[in-house]
């Protein structure tokens, strides 16, 4: 990229017939989980008598200009355009291609300076110049060279602009609501958990992370975040929901005073805000102290194979989201971080999940990592064919617990496919679902425990 100092003298003023409104008004941002934003900004316009052009700066640089609405009396639209070319050093030389601009060139040793008219020929990987009957590059060579400009391409901004044909009935101050969606925002929820194993309970702290990639800082504004799968954009919480470590064992059916829209829930922001561009923002949502929850072990074994080697158990944390025994709340789509405190009573860290959104009064295991000291071996010990669509399989699973404290490990086995029957179980498990069945094994200290089944396969 050359280096080169721009040095810009203006046009004239511009003409009575362009207004120009003072940057943001009252700005609300309503930002969905989907990568979406809708923007309503209120503004007060000076407007003459019959039409004018009024510009609106400082909107998003990525606004989706075939949603705008400008709202108010005593006007009506007749043509929008939006600017989104910005003001940079790279882009008044690309507007310059076939233009004439002035060359400045100071001699170090002097201090006097050389004016040249110029002709731009091309911006394309370099600047080439035509200098009366010569062709020039101008050249990086670290000697001072400021180009000067007249005037700033029409098309071309300071900052993102909109610009709207008006035609109004009466002149005056006439109060205006500019809306439009935009696409650069982002929310989620991040939760910090501290788990007191001892106690059988979680702290919980939820925080609202904001992002905003529009190109614009949005100034003290109104923000609502809206929790849930909107339709259209970019919904990276529905991949999350499919693909995320956490689970919801049991669904809620509980309801509490949260304000919705439809079947989303809102979460205002308690206080205006300003949400600058490139940049993160936290903001807490939830504070829950001393809700039950406790540890748990979960093994899945898949179809009915062998793991030539002991596999270890995921480490999983159990709670609630209801209202009597659990956290209260829904818990809009995030990432859950779990803390236990060691010997010394520092929190360290121990493992993270993702969750989607879940309603209010859900059971929740999260997993949150790989147990040390609890391992499975699932073992084929026997599989015979019966008839062209029938086979028996017996299986054998050896549960180790290399802890000094008895446990209880839930086993599972999935993938019975089409109709799967148990024969046999030294334990007596749960068929939790048409494809799966789920042992609670309790295993000694120190200690190993054998699970056996076979099960009769239809297919």
């Amino acid at each position: 990229m050359m280096r080169f100092c721009l040095s810009l003298a203006l046009a004239g003023a511009a003409t009575a017939a362009i207004a120009q409104s003072g940057a943001q008004g009252d700005v609300a941002v309503t930002i969905y989980n989907n990568g979406q934003a809708l923007v309503q900004d209120s503004r007060t316009l000076n407007l003459p008598q019959g039409r004018s052009r009024q510009e609106f700066p400082d909107v998003s640089a990525q606004i989706r200009p075939e949603t705008v609405t400008l709202s108010g009396t005593g006007f009506s639209i007749v043509e929008q355009n939006f600017d989104y070319d910005l003001l940079s050093p790279d882009k008044l030389m690309e507007k310059a291609v076939g233009q004439t601009i002035t060359i400045v060139r100071t001699n170090p040793a002097t201090g006097s300076e050389t004016r040249e008219q110029a002709k731009v020929l091309a911006a394309n990987g370099g600047i080439v110049l035509q200098i009366g009957n010569r062709i020039e590059v101008l050249r990086d060579d670290g000697l001072p060279v400021r180009v000067v400009f007249d005037k700033v391409p029409e098309n071309l901004r300071a900052r993102p602009t909109l610009s709207i044909t008006l035609q109004s009935s009466k002149a005056g101050a006439t109060p205006a609501r500019l809306s439009y969606l935009t696409p650069g925002f982002g929310w989620n929820a991040d939760y910090v958990t501290l788990f007191d194993e001892k106690a059988g309970t979680i702290d919980v702290q939820g925080w609202i992370t904001l992002s905003n990639n529009t190109g614009t800082t949005f100034t003290n504004a109104r923000t609502l975040l809206v929790a849930g799968n909107v339709g259209g954009g970019n919904n990276r919480f529905r991949a999350m929901q499919s693909m995320g470590d956490a689970t919801i064992d049991e669904a809620g059916t509980e309801s509490n005073d949260r304000e919705r829209l439809g079947d989303y829930y809102l979460y205002p922001l308690a206080e205006r805000t300003t949400i600058a561009n490139a940049q993160q923002k936290q903001v807490s949502f939830m504070d829950v102290n001393g809700s039950p929850a406790r540890k748990a072990y979960e093994f899945v074994n898949g179809w009915l194979g062998s793991n030539e080697d002991p596999r270890s158990a995921s480490s999983v944390l159990k709670f609630s989201t209801s209202r009597n025994g659990g956290l209260g709340d829904q818990l809009p789509a995030g990432t859950i971080r779990v803390y236990m405190r060691d010997l010394r009573g520092d929190p360290q860290f121990i493992g993270e999940s993702r969750v989607g959104h879940t309603p209010m009064g859900s059971s929740m295991s999260i997993t949150t990592g790989q147990a040390f000291d609890v391992k499975v071996k699932s073992i084929v010990e026997e599989r015979t064919r019966l008839s062209s669509r029938r086979w028996r399989t017996k299986m054998k699973y050896i549960v180790t617990n290399a802890q000094a404290k008895p446990i209880t490990v839930d086993l599972a086995q999935s993938g019975l496919w089409g109709d799967v029957r148990i024969e046999a179980q030294s334990i007596v498990g749960e068929r939790v679902s048409a494809d799966r069945i789920e042992w609670k094994v309790p295993v000694a200290a120190n200690g190993t425990t054998e699970v056996t089944a076979t099960f009769d396969s239809r297919y």
